[in-house]
């Protein structure tokens, strides 16, 4: 971790711009898989030798800003609390006995009555509770939290050969009371239902990850008592929590991505596809290092490179003599390895894929905020402005090396990826770092490779209104 006066020289230096040279596509960066290839890589998923499968689900924010608009419902009614209203008992969380009968005349005092039902403690106090314990998804005999959706998903596509089906799940731990109790409601009847064993870890995100805050003039955020404020430093504080996890194929997926049970088969193919490429590309670079370890040629780095740049656009400087060119392509290729789902970009928002040149003038495939992005430079404006696709956060990785070792992650972490944000606290602006993001900048030295999955496997709740979307309908 940066010092704090590591840490106020960002704030006054910033970060440096990262060299944006295209953006990744189909053709050049992602990867799109006929029917074939798709059906290969699930049974390659199926198959393939692993020390261990494990889910891991960042759910540690709290749901105040799904309700935004909701919030400021309750000062001056505005049309999202009037949706919300309208479609009251259309939402899994809606309960007469606390809301009433949904068909009252909408009056606006009703409209900021069930404002006040929903979000404080007079009712659910969903404005304080975490979205994984949220009700989303209502059934004919049950109705499901996000945290729940994800359970059965895991019995779905990260089973392992025991029968344990295993998730991580970051929380905040205020809010580890309200997870455990989710969990024990659920786990008697979905280990019945789904014949497996549910093995669930609860993880922090550590303190010692907070960064400080700064006024606008970046001078420290002073608190009444006067010491400075620090705050949570963004999901990049995970990959602590990732390099603690032993297994070695790790699904990633936030917590709000889920949809109703009728959607699982295409969520569950697409999951174990990526899975598939992901432990394809494994073996095929363990073939690579084991040949390398038994004596290399010209011959065989000529084929590393040729496939560093078809597979992951991976070119790289000119070397000197021979064993220093074996000895960076086996740098290059001990890695850990994360296949990325890529999404065509419909106004959702999310990072995008991108090919970026790096110090030593190799380049790579990356995933970046817009807020990375130089918009002053013409050709990173002219990628972002072409960029065909984004991440909806949905990632398979393999964190173990060619001789069984656990990779240490954060030897993996790009430290000049973070960014500067603008937030406030109790109606002060005040600057925060963040620290290079989980799939960005902490995932910036993995060997990294984008597929295109279709847009049906992307359903995030980012504002309660989403739960009205088909894909959160039974």
């Amino acid at each position: 971790m940066l010092t704090q006066e590591e840490q106020l020289k960002r704030f006054r230096e910033g970060f440096p711009s990262l060299k944006v040279l295209a953006p990744a596509v189909v053709g050049r960066g992602i990867e799109r898989l006929d029917e074939a290839a798709c059906d290969a890589a699930v049974s390659y998923a199926g198959t393939a030798s692993v020390q261990g499968r494990v889910k891991f689900v960042p759910a540690s924010g709290a749901a105040s800003r799904m309700f935004k608009d909701i919030f400021a419902g309750m000062d001056a009614p505005n049309e999202a609390l009037h949706r919300l209203s309208e479609h009251l008992s259309d939402f899994a969380w809606y309960d007469p006995a606390v809301f009433g009968d949904a068909a009252l005349p909408l009056t606006e005092a009703r409209e900021k009555e069930i404002a006040a039902l929903l979000l404080t403690p007079r009712g659910l106090d969903y404005g304080s509770k975490p979205k994984g314990v949220l009700c989303f998804h209502r059934y004919p005999a049950e109705v499901r939290t996000a945290f729940a959706e994800h359970l059965v998903e895991g019995a779905a596509y990260m089973r392992n050969a025991d029968g344990t089906v295993r998730l991580t799940v970051t929380v905040s731990p205020e809010h580890l009371p309200l997870f455990e109790e989710a969990l024990e409601e659920v786990r008697p009847l979905y280990e019945r239902r789904y014949g497996v064993r549910y093995d669930v870890r609860f993880t922090f995100q550590d303190p010692a990850t907070d960064t400080l805050a700064v006024n606008p003039d970046n001078t420290p955020f002073l608190l009444e008592d006067g010491s400075i404020l620090h705050r949570p430093a963004g999901h990049g504080a995970l990959i602590y929590n990732l390099n603690a996890v032993e297994e070695e194929l790790v699904s990633v997926k936030n917590i709000d991505n889920v949809a109703v049970e009728r959607l699982l088969p295409l969520t569950a193919r697409w999951k174990q596809v990526l899975a598939g490429r992901a432990l394809q590309l494994r073996d095929r670079i363990f073939s690579f290092l084991d040949r390398l370890d038994a004596g290399a040629d010209a011959a065989l780095c000529d084929e590393i490179e040729a496939f560093l740049l078809r597979e992951l656009c991976i070119s790289l400087p000119p070397s000197g003599s021979l064993p220093d060119r074996a000895s960076r392509l086996h740098t290059v290729l001990n890695r850990p390895i994360r296949v990325c789902g890529m999404v065509v970009n419909t106004g959702e928002p999310g990072g995008g894929p991108f090919i970026v040149e790096g110090r030593d003038g190799s380049t790579s495939l990356q995933i970046l905020e817009a807020a990375q992005i130089d918009r002053s430079d013409p050709m990173a404006a002219a990628a972002l402005a072409s960029a065909t696709h984004f991440n909806p956060v949905d990632l398979v990785c393999c964190l173990r090396d060619y001789k069984g070792g656990k990779f240490d992650l954060l030897r993996h972490v790009d430290p000049d990826t973070g960014f500067i944000s603008s937030k406030s606290y109790r109606g002060r602006e005040l600057k925060a770092l963040e620290l290079p993001g989980l799939w960005n900048g902490a995932m910036s030295d993995w060997n990294t490779l984008f597929v295109e999955v279709p847009e049906q496997s992307f359903n995030p709740v980012k504002t309660v209104l989403d739960l009205l979307r088909p894909a959160h309908r039974a």
